[in-house]
C-alpha cells in the first residue's frame, strides 16, 4: 500500500475515533405539517440504531423545502477499500461517496456544455483524444459524449464481478498506467447507443474531458462551479495510487449535510439561493431514464433510476448510487429527497438496504 495512504488513514482513523460529541439532531417545527407520519419515522431510526438496517452511517430527509430527519449513527468505515475502523459519524465527518461520484461528473459535463467547452452531447469522443486516433475504428468512432454519460458506449467492459476479483474491468483500470488508453482499447462488443452495461470506465473518460477543455481536473473543475456555488468548502477526491489522476467513477468525499446540498440543487432542477448552478433542462435530461437496464429501471445520465409501487401506483425514482449503499433519493411527487450513506461496501445482498429505508419512508407520507 502507498506509504501516503497508510498514513492518512491513521491520521483519520485517529481525528475521527476521537470525536465524542454527540450528533445533532433536528426535530421538525411542530406547528408546521410536514407531510410525515413522524411517530412511524421515529420507528424507523430506532430500527436503524438497534442495528435491523446495518451499518447505516446517516439518513437525511428534506421535504417541503425544510430539512425535517438529520440522523448520524456509528459504524465500520473505509476509504476507498481501505478499512479505518469504527467511526462516529457526524455533520462534519467526510464519507465515501463511491459511484455517487459519478453524478457529479455528469454535473460538470452539463456546466461544460453550457460554457461552449463542449458542443453537445452528440460530439464524439475522439474530438477530445488526438493521442488515442488509433482506436478510432471497428465503431469506436460513434461513440459519442451521450453513450458515455449512459452507459451504452458499447466497450467490453465487466463489473459484473466483485471488485476483489482482478477480472473486474474497474480493477484493471486503475491498475493500468494509461487509464484513456485502457478504455479506449477495449473492443466494441455492441453498437453504441444500444445497450446498458455499467462501467467506471466511462466516467473515467468524462471526466478526462473536462480536463482536456478546462484545463482542470475533475474536483478542480467541481469545485469551482459546483461545490463552491452551493456553498461545499470541504471535500476530497481520492487519486490513483502514484498519480494525482482522481478516481472520478469511485473517488469523491463529502459530509452528508453536503450531499444534500447536492439533492436540493438537483430537485431545485439546478436552481441554488437564486442561482442557476446547472441548466435546468440538464437536470431534467440526467434524472430521466435513456435506457432500460436489465433487470428492471432505468439510467439516465450518470444517474439510476428505480420503479416503486405502492397503494398510490407506480412512481420513477430517480437516484444517485454509490457501492455501500450510499444513496440520493429523488421523490419529486412527494417533493421529497433522502440521502443516506452507510458502510455496506461490496455487500449486495443485505435486504434492510436504503431501498426498504426508502419503502418504509414513502408508508409515512400523508
Amino acid at each position: 500500500m502507498n506509504p501516503a495512504r497508510i498514513l492518512l488513514i491513521i491520521l483519520l482513523t485517529f481525528s475521527i475515533g476521537c470525536n465524542t460529541s454527540e450528533p445533532p439532531t433536528n426535530e421538525p417545527d411542530k406547528s408546521v405539517d410536514i407531510g410525515l407520519d413522524m411517530a412511524n419515522i421515529n420507528l424507523l431510526l430506532d430500527s436503524i440504531r438497534s442495528g435491523v438496517y446495518p451499518n447505516r452511517h446517516s439518513l437525511l430527509i428534506y421535504k417541503n423545502d425544510s430539512l425535517v430527519v438529520e440522523e448520524y449513527f456509528p459504524g465500520e468505515d473505509e476509504i476507498w477499500g481501505e478499512k479505518i475502523g469504527f467511526v462516529q459519524h457526524t455533520d462534519t465527518v467526510l464519507h465515501d461517496m463511491r459511484s455517487v461520484s459519478k453524478s457529479v461528473v455528469s454535473a460538470c459535463i452539463g456546466i461544460a456544455i453550457d460554457m461552449g467547452l463542449i458542443k453537445s452531447t452528440d460530439q464524439s469522443v475522439f474530438d477530445f483524444f488526438e493521442d488515442y486516433q488509433q482506436y478510432k475504428n471497428d465503431g469506436r468512432e460513434n461513440i459519442t459524449i451521450r453513450d458515455l454519460l449512459t452507459m451504452t458506449a458499447g466497450l467490453e467492459w465487466n463489473e459484473n464481478v466483485p471488485y476483489t476479483n482482478p477480472e473486474n474491468s474497474e480493477i484493471q483500470m486503475d491498475e493500468s498506467p494509461d487509464k484513456v488508453d485502457f478504455i479506449l482499447s477495449r473492443k466494441m462488443v455492441t453498437s453504441p447507443g444500444t445497450e446498458w452495461n455499467y462501467s467506471g470506465g466511462t466516467t473515467e473518460i468524462l471526466a478526462e474531458i473536462i480536463h482536456k477543455v478546462s484545463g482542470k481536473n475533475v474536483h478542480e473543475f467541481a469545485k469551482e462551479y459546483v461545490f463552491t456555488p452551493i456553498g461545499i468548502t470541504r471535500s476530497e477526491w481520492t487519486t490513483f495510487p502514484g498519480s494525482e489522476m482522481p478516481a472520478a467513477a469511485s473517488g469523491l468525499r463529502l459530509t452528508s449535510p453536503d450531499l444534500l446540498k447536492l439533492a436540493i440543487l438537483y430537485h431545485n432542477k439546478g436552481m441554488y439561493n437564486g442561482d442557476q448552478i446547472i441548466p435546468a433542462s440538464w437536470v431534467e435530461e440526467s434524472l430521466s431514464p435513456h435506457v432500460e437496464r436489465p433487470g428492471g429501471g432505468g439510467y439516465g445520465y450518470q444517474f439510476w433510476t428505480y420503479n416503486l409501487k405502492d397503494s398510490n401506483g407506480e412512481h420513477v425514482i430517480p437516484a444517485a448510487v454509490g457501492n455501500g449503499d450510499q444513496r440520493i433519493f429523488f421523490d419529486s411527487e412527494n417533493d421529497m429527497v433522502i440521502v443516506t450513506t452507510a458502510g455496506n461496501y461490496n455487500q449486495w445482498d443485505i435486504e434492510k438496504n436504503s431501498w426498504s429505508i426508502l419503502k418504509n419512508i414513502h408508508t409515512s407520507i400523508k
